[in-house]
């Protein structure tokens, strides 16, 4: 027999009036490659039927199925039992709107963020749909994708220092790599000038206080330090090149 397992679990309806925030304990035997999402559909489908997750894909590619597991971010899908203590706490993330017990709207979120950092390539060039697709370079190809990997989970949002503090302002982690993504995509004929106008403000890379909590909780592992560093550097040097231009 494994271990049993008592969980501690955030339960709170925020469509109910009558609902007051709490937290609901439930006990369960561990078993052999038990994960949080099959602990937690257990739960709801053995115990408790009203209980408030979000899943999809099962296999850390949505980022559906993220919260706070014992005080860090992480996608409960791809998390083992195994490896965390027979307590085990699980909050809804913070940041974003709650809609009940473990689950909230990353949605609305990551739509604002996009609409604000213009998350589209950008250029003058017209589709034609009988040409040949344009080639490009393997290695720049392989950069790229890297920078697309985010699955848009919310972590490294919930993790932020910055965020907390502006909820419905800061950019955070997720909207740098999404700019640096078209940064180093020739497709995309913007200038450093016109990427300053959108992420060179408090809103945006130079209100990142450097904590790195979103590359310590990243569950794709994306090279977010890199990311900011760059994105940091090209930021200041396009503001003293228009300090020194006068315009």
């Amino acid at each position: 027999m494994g271990r049993t397992l008592k969980f501690n679990i955030f339960r709170f309806n925020a469509e109910d009036p009558a609902s007051v925030p709490h937290m609901d304990g439930f006990r369960l035997e561990e078993t052999e490659a038990m994960t949080l999402f099959i602990a937690l559909n257990r739960l709801r489908e053995q115990q408790d039927p009203t209980l408030m997750f979000d899943f999809m894909c099962r296999a850390g590619i949505c980022g559906s199925c993220a919260m706070m597991i014992n005080g860090r971010p992480d996608l409960a899908c791809h998390t083992k039992t195994k490896d965390l203590p027979a307590e085990i706490t699980l909050l809804p993330m913070p940041v974003f709107k709650l809609i009940g017990d473990l689950s909230v709207d990353t949605g609305t979120w990551f739509r604002s963020m996009n609409e604000k950092v213009r998350s589209w390539i950008h250029t003058d060039n017209r589709f034609e749909p009988g040409e040949e697709e344009e080639r490009m370079d393997n290695a720049l190809a392989e950069n790229i994708y890297e920078l697309d990997r985010c699955i848009e989970c919310g972590c490294c949002v919930a993790a932020c220092g910055k965020a907390a503090m502006m909820p419905d302002k800061f950019m955070g982690a997720t909207a740098f790599c999404r700019i640096t993504r078209f940064m180093v995509d020739p497709r995309d004929e913007r200038k450093s000038d016109e990427y300053f106008e959108v992420v060179g403000n408090e809103e945006g890379i130079f209100g990142c206080l450097g904590l790195l909590g979103c590359e310590d909780t990243c569950p794709k592992n994306l090279p977010l330090q890199d990311q900011l560093a760059m994105l940091r550097r090209k930021m200041g040097f396009s503001q003293i090149r228009h300090l020194f231009s006068g315009k």
